[in-house]
């Protein structure tokens, strides 16, 4: 098996050789930790709340993806804004800024719930993804600063794991507070007075569970806050925007960036169907608040593929595993779309554990050597996640236009076999 490559400042804030030191913060790695935890977990309870709105408001597939379409496009709209505000403030305060964002977002569900009015729960969604946005703005880079360079695609995949920790357990309860209480009647049957009022009920569930992430972040915020002077060592180089985009004509880069818009493009498509998928006559049958838990297993996959990954990413070279994954991806899509049941289930939902490794190890390939102006590469990757607002939409509207949701998942599968290019072509190490 071939090695890893030698990283040198994949996404640090300095140029590092693995003869420099790591930035001295010790136990700064635990709140970063719980950074990637929380922004991981918001953004997969999307999974659980569009079934719940396409019922509550009778919704098609696409205009149930306009859930994923406001909430990444916050990354169109403040990857690099989020980035510039970073540099000024530096990481932990940036930290900061962001969570409060997202408790924000997380309290005009209330308005949104008392209203029960759909583009409210959107610009909602809009203003928590902004938060989220920052926040990965400084996670990615700072998890890479707090270790040796040689070990940064392994130490972000640590990370990553979880991030997919709080994939898993956020759908998990959010299913539960969500999903679980879901009444006799559906919207469809209701008209008038009668269905206002199931509408502002049932977005009551949804409400509830957001006031209390809201409490959640505002503790964080607040820890987080009283360690804003940990953190010792930052130099950001000072760019416009226009420099920043220029690192989008690094072959390596610009690859990585498209990669990164396909694949987050294809992980939120799939999570995004998996419930309705399920529900599918010839695949479980099952109503959404029997096996709403499934979409579980999918990111707890991706938990355990990270767990995995971050030791196997230590021997064997990032690019070749990541080809490896993405074709197996492929291959789960079309066992899942040529068969029925229980096999039809898993298959797809084990999608989830060939995701584990891609967007650490995208990331940390299209990043390499670029030293102090990494912030900037990891504005421009935010921007990328953009993908999770385009993908979905497209693969919505293909389901409706062929009445089929299993042929839209050939979309994804596009996005996996362009990413698997990607795998080979960064194989080797980056050039300086």
């Amino acid at each position: 098996m071939a090695l890893a490559p030698d990283v040198s400042s994949s996404t640090d804030t300095a140029p590092m050789t693995d003869d420099t030191p790591p930035v001295d913060a010790p136990g700064l790695q635990y709140f970063v930790f719980a950074l990637f935890f929380i922004f991981g977990g918001i953004t997969s309870l999307n999974d659980v709340i569009i079934p719940k709105l396409k019922e509550l408001f009778t919704l098609n597939y696409t205009q149930a993806m306009l859930v994923q379409f406001c909430f990444f496009t916050a990354y169109l709209v403040i990857g690099i804004p989020g980035a510039k505000l970073v540099k000024k403030l530096g990481y932990m305060r940036g930290a900061v800024a962001g969570l409060v964002l997202m408790m924000v977002g997380c309290l005009l569900f209330i308005p949104a719930s008392q209203n029960a009015v759909y583009g409210l729960f959107l610009f909602a969604l809009f203003v928590l993804a902004s938060g989220v946005v920052i926040i990965q703005v400084v996670a990615n880079p700072l998890i890479s600063m707090l270790g040796k360079p040689s070990t940064a695609h392994s130490r972000l995949t640590f990370a990553q794991a979880f991030n997919s920790f709080g994939t898993y357990i956020f759908p998990l309860v959010g299913a539960g507070l969500i999903l679980g209480k879901l009444a006799d009647v559906s919207a469809d049957e209701l008209e008038g007075a009668a269905l206002a009022a199931y509408r502002s009920a049932e977005s009551a569930m949804i409400a509830n569970t957001y006031i209390g992430l809201a409490v959640a972040i505002g503790i964080v915020a607040l820890a987080v806050w009283m360690f804003r002077n940990k953190l010792k060592g930052e130099n950001h180089e000072d760019t416009s925007i226009a420099e920043g985009l220029s690192l989008l004509k690094r072959p390596r880069f610009g690859y990585g960036a498209l990669c990164i818009f396909l694949y987050v493009g294809a992980e939120v498509s799939i999570g995004s169907v998996i419930i309705n998928y399920l529900m599918l006559e010839d695949v479980l049958g099952q109503p959404e608040n029997v096996i709403g838990w499934m979409i579980s297993l999918y990111w707890g996959g991706a938990m355990i593929g990270r767990f995995i990954g971050s030791l196997v990413l230590r021997f064997v070279s990032p690019g070749l595993v990541l080809a490896f994954n993405t074709c197996a991806a492929i291959a789960l899509i079309a066992i899942s779309t040529n068969t029925t049941g229980v096999v039809s289930a898993y298959s797809l939902l084990a999608i989830g554990l060939m995701n584990s490794i891609m967007f650490p190890t995208i990331f940390s390939l299209a990043c390499e050597k670029l030293g102090p102006r990494a912030a900037d590469g990891s504005g421009i990757i935010n921007v990328a996640i953009f993908g999770g607002a385009v993908v979905p939409l497209a693969t919505g509207a293909l389901a409706d236009l062929s009445g089929s949701l299993g042929f839209a998942l050939i979309l994804p599968a596009i996005c996996y076999a362009i990413i698997a290019g990607f795998g080979i072509f960064a194989r080797k190490p980056a050039v300086s």
